[in-house]
């Protein structure tokens, strides 16, 4: 067994299903996965994309970690001492990167 297989892992896939991340709680990448044709976008577009995954990821982790001690009874006042998002800042966050950076599969548009 691995080091890897012991850690606390987070996967978020964009949504062209293109490109996947697997991170850590802080959302430092352990795995990487880019469909080939992923490759033929800007390398500064993919690392963007990728940074913008590992974010997410720590975001979602961070929000599960907030309800987990909110399940165990940690008073509100200390969970917002915390800094960990709550599940609807996630969700706005994720839905403001959606529209600042462009998303979609780009190689389709590049002649072969």
């Amino acid at each position: 067994m691995s080091e890897l297989d012991n850690m606390s892992t987070t996967v978020v896939t964009s949504r062209s299903g293109a490109v996947t991340v697997a991170t850590t709680e802080t959302g430092m990448p352990v795995r990487v996965r880019v469909e080939p044709a992923e490759l033929r976008r800007e390398p500064a577009d993919l690392a963007a994309e990728v940074v913008r995954l590992c974010r997410q990821a720590a975001d979602r982790a961070g929000a599960r970690q907030r309800a987990k001690l909110a399940a165990a009874g940690v008073s509100s006042d200390l969970l917002a001492l915390t800094g960990l998002p709550t599940a609807a800042e996630v969700e706005r966050r994720e839905l403001l990167d959606e529209q600042d950076y462009d998303v979609e599969p780009q190689s389709w548009l590049r002649a072969l």
